[in-house]
């Protein structure tokens, strides 16, 4: 039996049980904690397939766990904000969270975010693991082997999302992609939730990949249909 283990960030003791209830009848293995410090020396303990991180919680925030841990490991974490501020959602994924929900939220759709995010981590895992293509697209080099993007011969600093991002438009260079295909594309699943997410990561990378952001050549903006790689 293949046990997903879920590790719960969470300082609200009943959101906890109600989550770790939820989530041990849908079949997962639940590890728990409910502060910063106690959640980093957790998943480093655990190695948890997926972490639910709450963003305010005590001693370190939710963001500085997110951000010492993506240094760490490429394992899938989905914020809970009961913060309705573009920004906030911004932050978190511009530190390495893969997807947010807002509180409150619909269990239902928790569940189904979180076996989306392990189906499209089990199907990037084996391709990452196996591979040796590397590609290149202009001035920018990617190694999908060891899970790194040059520009230039300058190593990239990519979260792992904008890594993903980064590839599928790689490896479609010249093809144009709605919000709503590379949410299904890139992040694996119908995204619930409005398509700025796209939008956060494609400005980002730009700020990475691109001489002036604010005039892409690389990353273009097809008006009234999406983005694409040129090449």
């Amino acid at each position: 039996m293949n046990e997903k283990k879920i590790m719960v960030v969470e300082d609200d003791r009943n959101l906890l049980d109600t989550l770790k209830y939820n989530l041990c009848k849908d079949g997962y293995n639940v590890v728990l904690a409910a502060d910063g410090s106690e959640a980093i020396e957790t998943a480093r303990k655990t190695m948890p397939d997926l972490i639910v991180l709450d963003i305010m919680l005590p001693t370190l925030s939710g963001y500085e766990v997110c951000r010492i841990l993506r240094k760490e490991t490429n394992v899938p974490i989905l914020m809970l904000t009961a913060r309705t501020d573009e920004v906030d959602k911004i932050v978190g994924l511009e530190i390495g969270a893969d997807d947010y929900m807002t509180k409150p939220f619909s269990m239902r759709e928790l569940l189904a975010r979180i076996r989306a995010m392990i189906r499209r981590s089990e199907m990037i895992a084996p391709t990452q693991a196996t591979t040796v293509e590397r590609l290149k697209i202009n001035n920018l080099e990617i190694d999908i082997e060891r899970h790194q993007a040059f520009q230039n011969e300058k190593e990239l600093e990519l979260s792992p999302k904008e890594f993903d991002l980064l590839v599928f438009l790689a490896r479609n260079h010249g093809l144009v992609f709605s919000r709503e295909q590379l949410l299904e594309k890139v992040w694996g699943y119908d995204y619930a939730g409005d398509s700025r997410t796209i939008d956060v990561h494609i400005r980002w990378l730009r700020q990475k990949i691109e001489n002036d952001p604010s005039k892409p050549e690389n990353l273009v903006t097809v008006r009234g249909t999406g983005y694409k790689l040129s090449g």
